[in-house]
C-alpha cells in the first residue's frame, strides 16, 4: 500500500476542511461514516469541548462519526452541528428506533486574536468542510483548524509567528496509524529527537523566556488539538490509551506542553479491521503525533501579521 502520508490512508477516515481567510479561521472534519470506536485525553487546563463524556469508556455509545477539529474558541463549538446535520441528511448515526443521532465530538482552538474576532466557525462552515470530507491527499499549513493558529506567544503575538494543520501516517505491516493535529501552542515547535527550536518565540525559546523572566503569559489563546486514527481493532478503554500515549507526541515536538493556558485535546478512532497490541499503537502515535506538529509548522505560511516558515 502507497501511503500519502495522511490520516485518510486509514481506510474509512475522511477528512474535509474549510476556513475563513478573512476571519483567520475555520475548522477540520475527520468522518467515519461506517462508525469508529473512540477515545479522547484532555491534558491542557484550558479545554473546550463537546461530547468527551460519551467516548469515557463506561459509558453507553461505543462509535462516533466524526469528529470536529475548529478555531473560534468555544463559539466554534457551533460547527459541530452543520456536521450533524449533514450526517443526518446521509442517514448516518446512532440508531435510536427510527431516527438516527450523528455521534460528533468537539475541541477548539482560540484564534480570535489573530484574525477578524467576530467570524467564527458555525454550522454552515462545519457542514462545508463534511460535505467535502474525502479520503485523498490533505492540504496542510492555513487550513481548516489551522487557518488561525500559531506559536511562541509567551511574551505576547508581536513575538509569534504563524503554524498551522499537519499530519502523517505510518504502516506496521498492514497495521495502519495516522495523525493530525492544528499547532496553537503557547509554546515552540522544536525538533523531536534534538530538541532544536524549528518554530515558535522570535527572541530566543519560551522555555528560556520563562526560566529568565518568570513572567506570565501575556497572551491566554492557545490549544493543540488532533487526532490519531488507526484500523486496529480497540475498545474503547484501548482507543482511550492510545489518546493517552500519543500525547507524548506533543511533549516530544512542543516545548513546553499542556500548560494552564492550553486546553490541549487529542482524539483516537479505530476503524477495527487487524488486530493489534495497544501498546505499539499507542507508541507510533506518538511519533506520528510529534511528526505531523512538526509539518503543521514547517508548511505555515506567514498570516495575520505573524512570519510562517514556508515562506520564511
Amino acid at each position: 500500500m502507497t501511503l500519502k502520508n495522511a490520516i485518510t490512508d486509514v481506510r474509512g477516515i475522511e477528512v474535509g476542511q474549510a476556513q475563513d481567510e478573512e476571519g483567520l479561521t475555520g475548522c477540520t472534519v475527520l468522518l467515519c461514516r461506517q462508525g469508529a470506536v473512540a477515545g479522547v485525553d484532555v491534558r491542557g487546563s484550558a479545554p473546550g469541548t463537546r461530547e468527551t463524556d460519551l467516548l469515557n469508556p463506561v459509558n453507553l455509545v461505543e462509535k462516533v462519526h466524526a469528529v470536529v477539529l475548529t478555531g473560534g474558541s468555544a463559539y466554534g463549538l457551533d460547527a459541530a452541528g452543520g456536521v450533524m446535520r449533514y450526517l443526518e441528511e446521509q442517514n448516518i448515526g446512532y440508531g435510536m428506533g427510527s431516527i438516527k443521532v450523528p455521534i460528533v465530538p468537539a475541541a477548539v482552538l482560540f484564534d480570535l486574536s489573530l484574525g477578524r474576532a467576530d467570524i467564527r466557525p458555525d454550522a454552515a462552515m462545519g457542514y462545508r468542510a463534511a460535505a467535502s470530507a474525502s479520503s485523498a491527499a490533505l492540504v496542510e499549513g492555513n487550513v481548516g483548524a489551522g487557518m488561525g493558529a500559531s506559536i511562541g506567544k509567551v511574551r505576547g503575538m508581536e513575538y509569534a509567528m504563524k503554524a498551522g494543520i499537519g499530519t502523517a501516517s505510518m504502516d506496521i505491516h498492514g497495521l495502519i496509524i495516522g495523525a493530525i493535529v492544528a499547532v496553537n501552542a503557547i509554546g515552540d515547535v522544536v525538533d523531536p529527537g534534538s530538541g532544536v527550536k524549528i518554530a515558535g518565540l522570535r527572541s530566543g525559546t519560551t522555555l528560556d523566556w520563562m526560566k529568565n523572566s518568570q513572567a506570565q503569559s501575556a497572551v491566554q489563546s492557545n490549544t493543540v488539538i488532533g487526532a490519531i486514527a488507526t484500523n486496529a481493532r480497540l475498545t474503547k478503554a484501548q482507543a482511550t490509551k492510545v489518546a493517552q500515549m500519543a500525547q507524548d507526541g506533543l511533549a516530544q515536538a512542543i516545548r513546553p506542553a499542556h500548560t494552564m493556558f492550553d486546553g490541549d485535546t487529542i482524539f483516537a478512532l479505530a476503524t477495527g479491521e487487524v488486530d493489534a497490541d495497544v501498546s505499539t499503537v499507542g507508541a507510533f502515535a506518538a511519533e506520528l503525533m510529534a511528526n505531523a506538529i512538526v509539518r503543521a509548522a514547517k508548511l505555515a505560511e506567514s498570516a495575520g501579521g505573524l512570519p510562517g516558515l514556508k515562506n520564511a
